[in-house]
């Protein structure tokens, strides 16, 4: 994913504006990324990739997703109509983060 490229595309919110609010506040759970523009509080598509990057961040890994933007947008499509994700799309361990809806 490009940094310009949004990551909660309910609000908008970039992987560059998640990357520098995380470097920047480095909050120590996962929910307070809600604090960067709403990140995660519209359709919570986007929740379990907040989750992974702030499992980056503190695992002091690169902060970064895999996913071209089309197929991101294509698999929240998806999610919007079914409610279901795709299998292993849970990008993270919900026991090691909290949930961002908290």
């Amino acid at each position: 994913m490009d940094p310009d490229d949004h990551v909660c595309l309910c609000f908008r919110v970039s992987l560059r504006k998640v990357r520098t609010f995380l470097n920047r506040e480095d909050p120590p759970v996962a929910s307070r990324l809600a604090d960067c523009l709403g990140a995660g509080t519209g359709c919570q598509w986007c929740v379990p990739f907040l989750k992974k990057l702030h499992a980056q961040k503190q695992a002091g890994e690169p902060i970064d997703l895999p996913v071209s933007p089309t197929e991101y947008a294509s698999r929240r499509a998806n999610y919007r109509q079914t409610g279901e994700r795709i299998p292993g799309e849970e990008t993270v361990d919900d026991a090691a983060s909290d949930d961002l809806t908290k």
